[in-house]
């Protein structure tokens, strides 16, 4: 992982789970992540790391959404959106450059 013997394809796979899931949330980076995680290093870390953003995050949106009772919510949701949108570009690039990026502010479930 993140070194000179991970091939393009598995940076490219690495970043595309990432990619994907602008598109298909769970769905895509599921599918690459299962494929390829047991050949693969690189995208099994980055399977790992994007699995436990999005279980993190989902539970920081449900945090946002019931204090959106004392209004503190919407703001505390918009700020989990915006960091979610720049985490997911952020560790795409660096899975594409091969490294082990760790996302800020996540649980390690996985």
């Amino acid at each position: 992982m993140g070194n000179s013997k991970d091939s393009q394809t598995d940076r490219l796979l690495a970043a595309a789970i990432y990619v994907s899931s602008f598109f298909t949330v769970f769905i895509g980076p599921l599918v690459i992540w299962l494929i390829k995680k047991d050949d693969s290093p690189l995208v099994d870390f980055h399977g790992r790391q994007y699995f436990n953003f999005l279980i993190t995050y989902f539970l920081y949106g449900v945090i946002s959404y019931i204090l959106m009772i004392i209004l503190i919510g919407f703001v505390l949701a918009a700020i989990v959106g915006v960091a979610a949108f720049v985490f997911t570009i952020i560790a795409a690039i660096k899975a594409f450059e091969g490294k082990a990026y760790r996302i800020p502010f996540i649980l390690r479930i996985l």
